[in-house]
This record gives C-alpha cells, structure tokens and sequence, in this order.
C-alpha cells in the first residue's frame, strides 16, 4: 500500500464527490449559457488534459475544445499572453515572470499537486555525490519553471549560489538530449522527463526537490475571454471534468499507469512506481489569498538572487471571476 493509499483515501472519496457534484452544478449553470458556440483553445503537456480526458470518457464537451502540446508552463503562460491559446497551467514560478513582465494573462484557479516529480539529475555514470560536487560544472535547468527556482534553493541549501556553477539553460527536449549524450554534469528538471532517464539508464536522481516547492499550480486563462459568460462557464466545466478525471485515477493508479505510458513512452512499471509516490493528489479550486502570499514568497527568491525585479506585484495578475463557479 503506498503512502497515497493510506493518508488520503477519505479524502479520495471526498474528491471524487466534490468532482461529480461540481460538474452537475457546473452542467446546471450551463445551460443558461450557450456553450456550443464556443470554442476553447487548451495548453496540454504530454501525458496529462489531452491524454487523460479522453481516456476516461470525459471530453465529452459541450464546447469545442483543441489541445496544444507543451513542456514548460513559462512557454504556456507566453502562449496565452500571445492570444495563441485560451487556457493551462504553470506552477509559481512562471507566475513570478508574467507579473513582473505585464503578460497578459489571468490566474483563474489554483491545482494542488504533487511535489515528487521535480528533481536534480546527474548521469547514470557520475561520481558526483552531494551539490557541493557541482561548482564550476554544467548544470542544465528550465528557464522560469521549477526547475530554475530548486536548483537555486537546492543551492542555498549548500552555501552556493547561482554563479558558483555553470548554469545551461535548455528546452525539455534539448535536456533529455544533452542527458542522454552526456554533454551536462547534472539537470534540474520534472515531470516524466525523470522516468524517462531513470527507463533509459542515463541518469539517477542525485536531489529531490519535494521539500522545497509547494505542490501550488495554477491554471490561466487568457484575459480577453474571460468577459464573456458562456467563455466562463465552459472553462469552469472543463477544470470541473479535470478534478473528476484525477479523482478516479488517484482511485486506481494502474489504470493511470496504463493510459499515460505508451503516451510518454516510458514502461509501465515506471509510471506506476513514480504515480504511486506522489506525495499529493492533483486537485483543482477556486484560488485563495494564501496562494497569493506563497507565490510572493518564490518571487522573493528570485529577487535576491538577482534574477527578477523588486516588488514584483503577483496580485494583479489574479482573478476572481471563476471562483463561483469553483470548488473549493
């Protein structure tokens, strides 16, 4: 039984009622709405909205949804900004540069999730033991994601600092290939990527960055829909269809387990192992001020370390005009 099972199966049940109960209000609301004219644009990254809907019989819409496949929230958020896509997702730190940038996008919902994905790599081969052992060497990371905000507390954490390595700022797939060829001395990095590796043989975790982020996402929305009632509905409805999805496979892993890996590619047992020691459930709600203040506090990380401006207002990039519509 893993640690999932045992801390959290009240609180499945309660999420899998949450999830059905909002999508019958959500279902009532939208009926006083016409939603079959309108058409969402949705960032997806691989293996999750655009694999898993589908799968579970819930992409029944009545909208148009298209899906777009992305790696990194920063690319999702300039995305939405640039008119190009209506809705997705990013952690805290994507939000510290859309603010600090005037983007234009709108945080609509948090999604609590899991911190277990997010780790520090170095090759298979590598004698590296401790972070200590990476001053001066080439380290790979994410720009503007998680991976760029725990390499930097990682870091703190053994009296370094950002300059005290040499810091080689790549794309997902440029990461996965430079790993594989053996071209980085380690790699902050999440998600499936970590499976990948690890199937592969190419690289094991040398930290992880569970402790150090909050497990607080956000899901955005493109600001010049949200002015339309039947735009808000129809975006309520499909973060309601998410939490459902999520509820029923935290309920049954292996089934998660079997839908996602010939999509990401990485053998079941893997997904399996690493879905099974999630330290969270993934849940989506209406946001609150705490996750406001949270966010303020990775902003100010990145203040000292020299990398964002001072006083970057994350507020004004919130909206509240989902949060009826939400769970809570």
């Amino acid at each position: 039984m893993s640690i999932f099972d045992t801390s959290f199966s009240r609180r499945r049940f309660s999420l899998a009622a949450t999830s059905m109960l909002g999508l019958a209000l959500t279902g009532q609301r939208s009926r006083a709405a016409d939603l079959s004219a309108v058409t969402l644009r949705v960032a997806s990254f691989r293996g999750m909205d655009s694999t898993l809907l589908p799968a579970l019989g819930l992409n029944d819409f009545p909208y148009q949804v298209t899906f777009s496949e992305f790696n990194s929230g920063n690319l999702i958020a300039q995305a939405i900004s640039a008119n190009a896509v209506d809705l997705g997702g990013w952690s805290e730190i994507p939000l510290v540069f859309i603010a600090a940038s005037s983007a234009r996008v709108s945080v609509i919902a948090t999604m609590d999730g899991p911190t277990t994905d997010q780790a520090l790599l170095v090759p298979i081969s590598s004698d590296t033991k401790s972070i200590k052992d990476l001053r001066g060497k080439r380290v790979g990371y994410i720009r503007s994601t998680t991976a760029h905000y725990f390499l930097i507390r990682l870091l703190e954490q053994s009296g370094m600092r950002f300059s005290d390595i040499t810091p080689v700022a790549l794309n997902m797939s440029q990461g996965l290939t430079a790993m594989r060829a053996g071209s980085l001395d380690a790699w902050a990095t999440y998600g499936y990527a970590i499976q990948m590796l690890q199937a592969d043989h190419s690289a094991r975790i040398l930290a992880s960055a569970a402790d150090i982020l909050s497990g607080h996402y956000f899901i955005g929305a493109n600001p010049l829909r949200l002015g339309d009632d039947a735009f808000r509905h129809a975006a309520a409805d499909y973060i309601h269809r998410l939490g459902k999805a999520y509820a029923i496979l935290a309920a049954d892993k292996p089934r998660w387990a079997k839908i996602v890996s010939p999509v990401i590619q990485v053998p079941e047992r893997d997904v399996l192992n690493y879905l099974e020691n999630q330290n969270r459930p993934y849940h989506p709600r209406a946001w609150v001020d705490s996750d406001i203040k949270g966010a303020e506090s990775v902003a100010q990380v990145f203040e000292k370390a020299g990398l964002s401006p001072h006083n970057v207002n994350i507020g004004k990039v919130f909206s509240n005009v989902l949060n009826p519509l939400l769970p809570a």
